[in-house]
């Protein structure tokens, strides 16, 4: 039986799940696996799927791809966009998205297990598909981590996984050392003392504090690190208060920090800390603001001598130019914990997901950051192909650069 890919994915893109809630695409996913004859384990770190071929003596090689979406509402205009709802962690009801592409990634994988299933001929080795629950939280590989999926599984010898993003489609982006930033996700609590909104002299208003602290923060990368570097200080959403005339007790910020390594991380965290206690003391706190960590995710490094071992094998498959050093990006993953927990390379690489002519219209236009939308955009929507279809084949390419070939 041959998958319809471009089927497989537009079901996958309008029916997508929160974080930790991917029962509904784990079982998509289980069901292709069966009809390919693979065997597998279902619930491993509550919602993901570890899958294994066995084919010999030879190396064992990861494929991992992340399969949960986000809180977003889908303006693509697709006729198969997403109208889909869930409950976020606090219990809101919110739209859901595919707006980062974890959709497409789950679709190539399993197009590459076809692959590779037909052609065992060809290849010697133990091949690992991994699709991994709650990326976007930061916590999904960890999870099945601690469920014991290296233990259950054999280890790798190498980790190997891609992205989809908005470079031309066929292209493919990738680079040796760091590939993307680490980061941490922090929420800072600031308390005040709640009170009428008419009589603010008997309070102390955390909304201005909060105010400050935001303003004051983006001061960190553009007067304090060294314009050399990189570093990202966000603050993605701030929650205080419920009515007009009611100042209230606390405010809190959630905040998104990028860095390339843990010695910037370790400045940068020291500058945030500094500000938030610093602000709220200006603003007559009587309690100091309580700063909790989300989640952190390290730095996704490739391995030097396995990344230009695979430039050269997609280079041979693809042809000479379509690989490129996209540079560090400022997004973080958390698929390096696996190659981290193994004592094992990594490498892991961008492919494009944009018509090629719209790109080279809007790069010649400089229109790039305007007219093409990027992953967490309401508007990204890869271009069904060549997306897939090169998505499938840098999967098999990258896997049998790594496993072994048969003797004649």
């Amino acid at each position: 039986m041959t998958l319809d890919l471009e089927a497989l994915y537009i079901d996958l893109h309008r029916h997508p799940e929160l974080s930790f809630q991917e029962t509904r695409t784990a079982g998509v996913i289980t069901q292709h696996l069966t009809e390919l004859g693979i065997e597998f384990e279902e619930g491993i770190g509550k919602t993901g799927v570890a899958s294994v071929i066995r084919n010999g003596e030879g190396p064992v090689v990861w494929l991992r791809a992340d399969m949960d979406a986000l809180p977003v509402p889908e303006q693509t205009g697709l006729e198969y966009a997403s109208t889909a709802r869930g409950t976020d962690p606090s219990g809101t009801d919110v739209p859901v998205m595919h707006a980062c592409g974890h959709d497409m990634h789950v679709t190539a994988l399993l197009g590459a297990l076809e692959r590779l299933v037909a052609t065992k001929d060809e290849w010697s080795g133990t091949i690992v598909a991994v699709f991994q629950p709650a990326e976007e939280y930061g916590a999904g590989s960890q999870a099945m981590i601690a469920d014991g999926v290296l233990d259950r599984f054999p280890k790798p010898d190498i980790v190997l996984g891609q992205h989809v993003t908005p470079l031309p489609a066929g292209t493919i982006g990738v680079r040796s050392g760091t590939q993307m930033a680490a980061s941490d996700g922090l929420t800072v609590t600031l308390l005040g003392r709640g009170g009428h909104g008419s009589r603010p002299q008997a309070t102390i208003d955390p909304v201005v504090m909060a105010a400050a602290t935001v303003m004051r923060l983006q001061t960190i990368v553009s007067r304090e690190v060294d314009p050399r570097d990189v570093a990202v200080v966000t603050v993605g959403s701030i929650h205080a208060g419920l009515k007009n005339n009611i100042i209230p007790a606390e405010a809190k910020l959630e905040l998104s920090l990028r860095y390339p390594d843990d010695e910037a991380r370790s400045r940068v965290l020291e500058k945030v800390e500094r500000i938030v206690h610093a602000e709220a003391q200006a603003s007559g706190a009587e309690e100091p603001p309580v700063i909790t960590t989300d989640h952190t995710l390290p730095p996704t490094i490739n391995d030097v001598h396995a990344t230009a071992r695979l430039v050269l094998a997609f280079d041979a498959a693809f042809g000479e130019g379509t690989v490129i050093d996209p540079g560090m990006f400022t997004g973080s993953e958390d698929v390096s914990w696996f190659a981290r927990e193994a004592g094992v390379p990594l490498v892991f690489w961008f492919w494009g997901g944009v018509d090629p002519t719209a790109f080279a219209e809007a790069f010649a236009a400089g229109t790039v950051e305007r007219d093409i939308p990027t992953n967490h955009s309401p508007f990204f929507a890869p271009v069904l192909q060549p997306t897939l279809s090169r998505g499938v084949e840098a999967l098999v390419v990258a896997a049998r650069e790594f496993l072994d070939t048969p003797a004649d």
